[in-house]
């Protein structure tokens, strides 16, 4: 049997040539078979912790976006004048002297 790479054959203890005449007992293949579990168990899990953080992450740039949006905004708003709606009045005075030439009835 030859290992996933193209490796020489491998036991599955770790140790090195096999031949392929010889078979595996009932307990090595429940040792192999439990290994697999395992892995696939790990496999599972880190798949689930990527998708959480991925979903994380799509939030976190949603709302940098809009972080961002609201602050060119806001630094636009300040850049520019606020609009006047009605030009300022410009009060008049009255002139003292003139004041006081109008006759009274």
């Amino acid at each position: 049997m030859s290992g996933p790479n193209g490796d020489p054959d491998v036991t599955a203890d770790g140790g090195v040539i096999l031949e392929d005449e010889e078979e595996f007992s009932e307990e090595e293949y429940a040792a192999i078979d439990s290994m697999l579990d395992q892995i696939n168990s790990c496999l599972d899990d880190i798949e689930e912790k990527n998708d959480s953080l991925n979903g994380k992450l799509h939030e976190l740039l949603e709302s940098n976006r809009q972080a961002r949006r609201e602050f060119r905004a806001q630094q636009s708003a300040e850049e520019r004048p606020p609009p006047h709606p009605h030009p300022p009045e410009e009060e008049e005075e009255e002139d003292p002297v003139s004041r006081d030439t109008h006759t009274h009835d």
